[in-house]
């Protein structure tokens, strides 16, 4: 098996090759038993993102890919590339760089594997970033590190009595919502097929998307993309936001125009925002995003968590060994 990135070819396999991109935490054969399929084929895992021709090059000798969720896409184009390619694997239920009619015009089966809890540990990082941002604990965290006590940052405020608006009340969007319900927020919501009856529920209240932004003191994106909400957050809708208002988006960074929120953030509306996802990732080091002061930035980690990453590791190896045998499993798939 060919475990790092860089490390020298290894002789020509009669076994099927496996290949597993985009392993950053080095976690996928660390947290499962791959003893028997590393003995039936030739797994060489990746563990730093790879673009165009050196993509291709990992790829092209592939009987098997093993994708970690959307991190690297799968295109038609690429598809048509690897000759070899028999069956595709990723880790989760969704998967939105994938291609899939591409595949299917191959007859190449896809499995993925279980979530896991990574709905749980998305929601403890919604709140871990809206903590840190309200709070400025990047600011304060620095300050203590550098020998001073205090530093000349506006006094925080307090969640409670204050409204959280939240774009989505799906199994992410309602665990946020009985948190804030805990800290004493109001909650209020809205997504475009939103009820009366489902907010109340969770807790919240429905209203429209212009009186969600124009009243709530935190604001967090948890929708899937479609056509209806891409870039839904636009310049237009974040001019309408409070200007001490909070944006959060540990869901999709298409459901955010990512350009108007740099404007917007520059002229102080909304206050700040707190992100988990972008446009392109690894994020780039010079992006305008990071030198932006009234900013919180994390890697995209909302899904990062050990049970989630030991599920994902048991469902690649399941999904593996039943492809060994011939036998796919295939799973019903969320596209959207």
């Amino acid at each position: 098996m060919l475990g790092l990135d860089g490390a020298a070819e290894m002789e020509p396999s009669k076994h099927p090759r496996i290949v597993v991109l985009d392993d950053y935490e080095r976690s996928l054969h660390a947290l499962t038993d791959w003893s028997d399929i590393d003995q039936l084929a030739d797994v060489r895992i990746h563990h730093s993102p790879m673009y165009g021709d050196v993509l291709h090059g990992a790829l092209v000798e592939a009987d098997a890919i093993v994708l970690m969720r959307d991190r690297t896409p799968l295109t038609a184009e690429l598809i048509e590339r690897l000759p070899r390619l028999r069956h595709v694997v990723f880790t989760g239920t969704r998967n939105t760089a994938l291609d899939l009619a591409a595949l299917a015009a191959r007859g190449i089966p896809v499995s993925h594997t279980d979530w896991g809890p990574s709905k749980d540990s998305t929601c403890e990082l919604t709140w871990a970033l809206i903590l840190a941002a309200l709070k400025r604990l990047e600011t304060k965290f620095a300050t203590m590190r550098s020998g001073d006590w205090r530093d000349t940052q506006p006094l925080p405020g307090v969640l409670a009595g204050e409204r959280i608006g939240l774009i989505g009340l799906g199994e992410i969007g309602g665990r946020v919502a009985r948190v804030a319900l805990a800290f004493g927020m109001h909650v209020v919501t809205w997504s475009p097929r939103m009820t009366a009856e489902r907010a109340t529920q969770q807790g919240a209240v429905a209203v429209s998307l212009d009186e969600l932004l124009s009243s709530s003191k935190v604001v967090s994106c948890h929708l899937v993309v479609s056509d209806a909400t891409r870039r839904l957050l636009n310049a237009e809708r974040l001019a309408q936001m409070r200007i001490d208002a909070l944006l959060v988006n540990t869901s999709r960074s298409a459901l955010i125009d990512t350009q108007a929120l740099i404007t917007a953030l520059h002229a102080g509306r909304p206050a700040m925002a707190a992100l988990d996802v972008y446009d392109e990732e690894p994020l780039a080091a010079d992006h305008p995003l990071r030198s932006l002061p009234n900013v919180v930035l994390t890697p995209h980690i909302g899904f990062v968590a050990q049970p989630v990453f030991e599920a994902f590791a048991r469902g690649v190896t399941e999904c593996l060994r039943a492809w060994l045998r011939d036998e796919p499993i295939i799973r019903p798939l969320t596209m959207n």
